[in-house]
């Protein structure tokens, strides 16, 4: 008897999620986010439009600065996350620069402004010596949700926007549709 209650326990934990595209559970995770980040901005680097703009600027790359990513799907996600490996992905790309954005900005201008009080003269950062950027990308993720019983699939959607600041031109645009999470329920829960 204690075997087959044991038996049972073990066969419904193992039922609880199964993955069918990757193993690394049934909702978005940090691994999702990096191959969803990797792609995006590879297309965005490779496309017609933004390898000419880069062409285009000579011996400066254009600079970008990564904006909100906003979380319209069901679910509590980070986005924070995003934006950072984002930054990561462009700036490991060696095609393009980026600035620091919101409260990283917000930092070093404050740093700055304390510089001026309390350092010297000679150490002391400028103001007024920041690097405009060119290009800012943003984003969205949503997800769609498909249940039937005790079965479920998720696909996440993630979106992004490259547009140019001094002329609100969008430059790219890139949809990533690639991380689909299925798992089943069991249908009988001790």
């Amino acid at each position: 008897m204690k075997n087959l209650i044991a038996l049972c326990a073990i066969l419904s934990l193992c039922g609880c999620v199964t993955n069918k595209v990757n193993s690394s559970g049934g909702y978005w995770n940090d691994r999702d986010i990096n191959i969803v980040c990797q792609a995006l901005i590879s297309d965005c680097i490779s496309s017609d439009n933004v390898a000419s703009e880069i062409r285009a600027w000579g011996n400066r790359k254009p600079v970008v600065i990564v904006g909100r990513f906003r979380n319209d799907s069901s679910e509590q996600l980070d986005t924070a996350i995003i934006s950072s490996m984002m930054e990561t992905a462009i700036f490991n790309s060696g095609k393009l620069n980026f600035v620091a954005g919101g409260s990283t900005r917000d930092e070093l201008r404050a740093e700055k402004q304390d510089q001026l009080s309390n350092a010297s003269e000679e150490t002391a950062a400028a103001l007024g010596r920041e690097v405009g950027a060119d290009y800012m990308l943003t984003g969205s993720v949503r997800t769609v949700v498909v249940r039937e019983g005790n079965w479920t699939r998720r696909t996440y959607y993630v979106t992004a926007e490259l547009t140019n600041i001094e002329t609100n031109e969008r430059m790219w645009m890139g949809l990533n549709s690639q991380i689909t999470k299925e798992y089943t329920r069991p249908s009988n829960r001790f």
